[in-house]
């Protein structure tokens, strides 16, 4: 509950920042376009993303019987969870990950790799499973598009007013707001974004609780987590293709996460952060 109030808030503060840059830069009517115009091209992302992230995935149907233990366990913890059984698919990759994605549970996606299938045995791919189950039950694909949107609007509008209301025009006045606006064209897409980065971890957080009350306790998950970050340093061979990069944060953990790097700019939170809050699951 704790990660549903946090990303409810989250949202707001990213709304407000909309409106506020809108009412600043655009006026109604501005804010009005730059809305409609991010929400149909986040719709779009929406409504074909479980095809689109396949797709770039190189994902193909679960052979279930390779793979009996992955099929059973998602029958088994979908029927616990009152949700569709999903479609099961594999990408034949040996970095370690999963991920679920689809615009609504009844046209769910489950997808397991190579990779975790080696390195984690049975109890904890059950966990992982459980976690994305919990994206698909809290709808996390509808927040992320939604907090997309909002952001999208408000870097339309940043622009807009840069180009429409700065660079035309020349009075004296204009140059501090031909200032203003080079300010504005940054600081409100970045604001967003950070937010937006945020609410992505609050998911996550939100998918780890809800897997970890699905198996009964956090151990698993805090393990699978483990093993995975303990495997990071023999991938110095494996070069991430540009599209593990564009679906990173869809990813079960982000296994090409830089150290070091603000948790502020990170779409996962840091592994310790998520262990520390699954071992309170007993």
């Amino acid at each position: 509950m704790k990660s549903f109030a946090k990303t409810t808030l989250l949202l707001g503060a990213l709304t407000g920042l909309f409106l506020a840059v809108g009412y600043m830069l655009g006026g109604r009517s501005g804010a009005i376009i730059a809305l409609l115009l991010a929400t149909v091209m986040n719709f779009g992302m929406y409504w074909f993303s479980g095809s689109m992230v396949l797709k770039m995935q190189r994902a193909v149907p679960l052979d279930v019987k390779a793979y009996p233990h992955v099929e059973k366990a998602v029958k088994e913890l979908t029927v616990k969870d009152n949700l569709p059984m999903p479609k099961l698919y594999f990408v034949d990759s040996p970095i370690p990950n999963a991920f679920a994605t689809g615009r609504s549970p009844k046209h769910a996606v489950v997808a397991v790799t190579r990779g975790i299938t080696e390195i984690l045995n049975e109890r904890e791919l059950r966990a992982v499973i459980a976690h994305e189950l919990g994206h698909v039950k809290n709808y996390d694909m509808l927040v992320s598009t939604i907090a997309a949107a909002v952001g999208g609007a408000i870097s339309i509008l940043a622009e807009m007013a840069f180009w429409g209301g700065s660079l035309f025009g020349g009075s004296d006045e204009e140059g501090n707001n031909w200032a203003g606006s080079i300010a504005m064209l940054i600081l409100a897409p970045f604001a967003a974004m950070l937010i937006q980065m945020a609410v992505s971890r609050s998911r996550e957080f939100g998918a780890d609780e809800h897997g970890a009350h699905l198996i009964g306790h956090g151990g698993d998950l805090a393990s699978a987590l483990q093993k995975l970050e303990d495997f990071k340093p023999n991938m110095a061979g494996l070069q991430p293709r540009p599209n593990d990069q564009a679906t990173a944060h869809l990813m079960f953990t982000n296994m090409f996460s830089m150290r070091g790097l603000s948790n502020l700019f990170s779409t996962h939170p840091s592994t310790a952060a998520r262990i520390e809050r699954l071992r309170q699951f007993r």
